[in-house]
């Protein structure tokens, strides 16, 4: 058990981050070891396809299992909401090489050859580290970027509702059956972490949804990063599947197309999303989405140059019970 203490401060500086890096680590250890993540398989089945031919040993020597310790340079907390993974990797290339070896210091004896290289030079070491992950990038995990990208923005979108509606508190709830949430107390449930550590106040805790963390989550506790928690974000099991049929109960009192817009967003979209995967044309899917908001069924954020649409509490509850 870990236990963080927070303080107001610390309240007031706890943000969300999303790391392309952090994604790229954990999807290895669900390539590895796809039962363990069996939600995963449909992509697992893809990326071994796709991954044919493509260089990345240093990369699985790395993530071993069983996955008691991860290099905490594959796995850094995001100084900035949203690095991307060229800006990750620089930063990975730019490391002290004291920094590194005391990361893979950590590993134990009886290094894997190629780890052993990278201790060895860590600077040509993490040039090759870098160069296998944007090959294993580009093959396994970019063709489905957006849809992680988006699962996660609307993540941070429900846990700022949370906030908004329950103090900094809500921002806790519900996260991960093994996060609980007490006075100024955050206990996560690590079966091989026993500490009790205290934030100093003047760095808060760094939320990073991380959808190939399902069904673990983890924390990063090693300086010089801020102290982060990776944890998968609500509605990971929907991520390679489609979606479930509009609730018949629902279809009668909202019509078809309406039900089945809030079926699909189960999590978020955008319209053109939406419009491909319904058949519907765009101009369709937009007139149904502006009622759904005005009925108070949908809510809408934008990101950048989207628009992301997720369904409201209240359509939660009738989805769950429109059958």
């Amino acid at each position: 058990m870990l236990t963080w203490e927070f303080s107001a401060q610390d309240l007031a500086r706890t943000r969300f981050a999303r790391s392309p890096l952090c994604e790229l680590t954990t999807s290895v250890e669900v390539l590895k070891d796809p039962g363990r993540s069996a939600v995963h398989l449909p992509w697992a089945r893809r990326a071994r396809r796709e991954l044919a031919g493509v260089e990345w040993r240093l990369l699985s020597q790395l993530v071993r299992l069983p996955t008691l310790y991860v290099p905490d340079f594959l796995t850094p907390v995001p100084a900035v909401g949203s690095p991307t993974l060229d800006e990750q990797l620089a930063e990975l290339t730019a490391l002290d090489p004291a920094a590194v070896r005391r990361d893979l210091d950590r590993i134990g004896s009886g290094l894997p050859p190629l780890v052993a290289e990278l201790h060895a030079d860590p600077a040509a070491g993490t040039r090759r580290l870098a160069a296998e992950a944007r090959a294993y990038w580009q093959a396994a995990i970019a063709p489905h970027w957006g849809r992680i990208e988006r699962l996660a923005e609307g993540e941070i979108l429900r846990r700022a509702r949370q906030s908004a509606a329950d103090g900094p508190a809500g921002l806790f709830t519900d996260l991960h059956p093994s996060v609980g949430w007490e006075h100024d107390l955050l206990r996560i449930g690590h079966r091989h972490v026993e500490a009790h550590r205290r934030l100093d106040g003047a760095r808060g805790l760094v939320l990073v949804p991380t959808v190939f963390a399902w069904p673990g989550v983890f924390s990063q506790l090693n300086p010089p990063w801020q102290p982060g928690l990776v944890y998968p974000p609500r509605g990971v099991a929907t991520l390679w599947e489609a979606a479930p049929p509009a609730p018949a109960g629902l279809a009668r009192v909202l019509g078809r197309a309406r039900a089945r817009l809030l079926a699909e967003l189960a999590a978020p979209a955008t319209t053109t999303e939406l419009a491909a995967r319904t058949g519907l044309s765009a101009p369709t899917v937009s007139h149904h989405l502006a009622a759904l908001h005005d009925a108070g069924l949908a809510a809408r954020h934008r990101t950048g140059r989207s628009v992301l649409y997720l369904r409201t509490p209240a359509a939660e509850l009738l989805c769950a019970e429109g059958g």
